[in-house]
């Protein structure tokens, strides 16, 4: 029984700190895609163009992605996930930093998005499948907690990228350091990796005839595609957040009117140390009150009152506009119930499936969620085109999240069969 526990903490260690490199990457580009893009000739509205289709590629990799891993998941194993995953996103950003053209940046960022796809899913399909039903929430909770501690360190990288390669004697521009800092993280977790162990219930699936990883099999019934989709609908308002309210963080600060400079970099890391916080909090409450969406709707109505205050408290300081920042970050700190939540939902030969797309098909979203924003700024401005998506994003988050049942303690032993 001992060694079991111990087993079990090693498996929550590595997934966390996978999980942190995964961070780390995902929002790496947005700390250093300025610089970079400079290094590379481009200025002006060409940078901003850039800026939007970069990152939207880097989503479309994920989108991509999760389908990949996710099915492959089901089929061979969760641990074969792991590996391959941050195998594929740790080469693709050691690459990404002897980038000379767009092109190249671009094809960087959709196999980064590819492999960055598989991280998060396998975790946590994994310590859901191993850990006891009452307290797989707190493994869970670690994960997505340390994880968004990446957010963080990519900033403090990003921005000290230029005296590591100095350190080391060598003559990186701080963003390409920073790239291949993240390689290189990745690149060591593997080695961690390889004393994790195979989910047992993935064992006895293997060994059965059942259909495993079939995508199309989430919609073979009403029931089951009402369900899968719901599953996703709750994550939107997440990443709006994340895409539109900080990424964009630049051009809100300009119809805001902050007194300072507004960078994203700055934006990012304090929406990612409040987004450890609020999914340390709503784990731990979801936990004591043994429900996951009790706490979920109670962060939907934070969270709607976080982008009113941030949207519409004009002439700010550049500290407040931060702590707007944290403060939505924590309201959105309802991922790791989210994702939780998604692979609580399905039968062991459709887990994987479902916890490697419903958060990258809410990555993926990003791309419309963004252009819906930008397109919607010369009609009615920045502050009511951020409010009107933000609140249909919102307004879906809620209505799937009353229609799904909550699935604390719920035995996780079975299939999906048609």
């Amino acid at each position: 029984m001992m060694k079991q526990q111990k087993n079990i903490y090693f498996l929550v260690l590595v997934a966390s700190l996978g999980y942190f490199v995964d961070i780390y990457d995902l929002v790496l580009f947005n700390v250093v895609k300025k610089e970079s893009l400079e290094s590379l000739g481009l200025s002006g509205g060409l940078l901003q163009e850039y800026d939007v289709s970069l990152f939207n590629w880097q989503m479309t990799g994920m989108l991509i992605g999760g389908l990949i891993w996710g099915i492959m998941g089901d089929k061979i194993g969760r641990i074969q996930v792991l590996f391959g995953s941050i195998l594929l996103y740790s080469l693709a950003n050691i690459f990404n930093a002897f980038v000379s053209d767009t092109s190249t940046y671009a094809m960087c960022r959709i196999f980064a998005g590819i492999g960055l796809a598989g991280e998060l899913g396998a975790g946590i399909t994994l310590v859901v499948e191993s850990m006891n039903k009452e307290n797989r929430g707190w493994g869970t909770m670690v994960i997505v907690t340390v994880g968004a501690l990446g957010g963080v360190a990519a900033r403090l990288v990003g921005g000290s990228g230029g005296a590591i390669a100095s350190a080391f004697g060598l003559t990186f521009e701080a963003w390409q350091m920073a790239y291949i800092v993240g390689g290189i993280l990745g690149i060591a977790l593997l080695a961690l990796r390889v004393g994790a162990f195979e989910s047992g219930l993935f064992k006895v699936m293997k060994e059965s005839k059942v259909a495993k990883g079939n995508f199309f099999q989430l919609f073979a019934n009403k029931e089951r595609a009402k369900k899968y989709i719901a599953s996703v609908a709750i994550g939107l308002p997440i990443w709006f957040v994340v895409g539109v309210l900080i990424n964009q963080s630049h051009v809100i600060a300009t119809f805001v009117g902050v007194d300072g400079e507004v960078k994203v970099g700055d934006s990012v890391m304090w929406s990612y140390i409040g987004l450890s916080i609020g999914d340390l909090f709503s784990g731990a409450l979801s936990q004591l009150l043994k429900s996951r969406k009790k706490v979920i709707l109670v962060y939907l109505f934070i969270l709607m009152c976080s982008v009113l205050l941030y949207l519409f408290n004009h002439h700010v300081s550049l500290q407040w506009f931060h702590f707007m920042c944290c403060l939505l970050g924590a309201s959105t700190g309802f991922w790791a119930l989210f994702v939780t939540v998604a692979s609580e939902q399905f039968g062991t030969n459709l887990r994987s499936t479902v916890t490697n797309t419903a958060p990258n098909f809410v990555r993926g979203a990003t791309v419309p969620i963004t252009k819906s924003f930008h397109g919607l700024i010369p009609i009615i401005g920045v502050g009511f085109a951020a409010l009107t998506v933000g609140s249909i994003c919102i307004a879906l988050s809620l209505i799937a999240t009353l229609y799904i049942k909550d699935t604390f303690s719920k035995d996780l032993d079975y299939y999906d069969l048609d």
